[in-house]
């Protein structure tokens, strides 16, 4: 029997709702609704959620809650990521948000985020065999070692890209000395990662790997080589944002994550001896919905 369900995430990036139908294995999206709110970068600088960009987070799930009424979603479920749970008044922001759009955000973990993220990335890919999946944010970046469809190992590090911005100063078009700056963080924080070893195959989901996957084939073609990141770093670390909209057909905002995006890929695909990397069109939110089907999540009626 199909289903109509919500599922929306309050990311380091953006909040991004996702109405979909599914039958318990397939999910057809019906509408999807994001509002760019750089939680990650802002929380990276202050340590604190501020008062403006709580009130976009209220308009957003008050938003959120219309549209999947309007779709005939029988029910709706928001949770948030590293954005929201690193910052000092996570609690002060989700009781607002509860009071003013009556919906409960749940707050969810490092390992709940891998967990969703793979079951909503195996609805594409799951044939290809992927031994590593990497889903970078704005906030945090999650890495997972996976066997037969199965994830064994995960950690959450701090490289996102909205941090990397505020730990370098990164910007387009990128002084040496910022850029040296982001590519010395990335790998001060990768040689402590706790998941060793290499791989022949990775995915990659979220909204910077496709980002990346849009701006270097709008043919659609799944799979990117470790060379077109080189191309991206090379092009965004010299261009004005402006270039970078015209050349990679991205959003202004989008624009300002290719390079930070590539740097962490590039760090990753490189740190599991990839020379491939396969981007899912899906992520968290599918595997979300894939998990309030299955009676897995407690969601909330719309």
């Amino acid at each position: 029997m199909t289903r109509i369900l919500a599922a929306a995430d309050i990311g380091s990036n953006t909040a991004h709702l996702l109405v979909a139908a599914t039958d318990g294995n397939l999910v057809m999206r019906i509408d999807n609704f994001n509002e760019w709110i750089p939680l990650g970068e802002v929380v990276a600088r202050t340590g604190e959620i501020p008062k403006e960009i709580i009130q976009q987070l209220v308009l957003a799930v008050k938003e959120f809650r219309r549209i999947a009424s309007a779709k005939q979603a029988e029910a709706l479920y928001v949770f948030a990521t590293e954005g929201v749970r690193s910052a000092l008044n996570h609690r002060t922001v989700l009781k607002r948000i509860l009071d003013e759009t009556g919906v409960k955000v749940e707050v969810i973990s490092p390992h709940r985020e891998a967990e969703l993220s793979l079951s909503g990335i195996l609805l594409d890919t799951k044939n290809y065999g992927a031994e590593m999946m990497f889903e970078v944010g704005g906030g945090s970046a999650q890495i997972g070692r996976v066997t037969k469809n199965k994830l064994v190992e995960e950690e959450s590090l701090p490289l996102g890209t909205g941090r990397i911005i505020a730990e370098s100063g990164l910007r387009n078009p990128c002084p040496d000395y910022a850029l040296s700056a982001a590519i010395n963080y990335i790998d001060s924080v990768l040689s402590c990662s706790q998941i060793a070893g290499t791989a022949s195959m990775g995915v990659a989901s979220g909204g910077v790997g496709r980002g990346l996957w849009r701006a270097l084939h709008p043919d659609s073609e799944k799979v990117i080589a470790l060379e077109e990141l080189d191309y991206i770093v090379w092009s965004c670390s010299r261009l004005p944002s402006d270039r970078i909209v015209a050349r990679f057909g991205v959003k202004q905002k989008r624009a300002g994550t290719l390079l930070p995006g590539a740097l962490v890929y590039r760090a990753l695909m490189r740190k599991y001896g990839l020379r491939d990397l396969a981007v899912s069109e899906f992520g968290i939110r599918e595997g979300a919905v894939l998990e309030i089907s299955a009676g897995k999540i407690k969601s909330w009626l719309v």
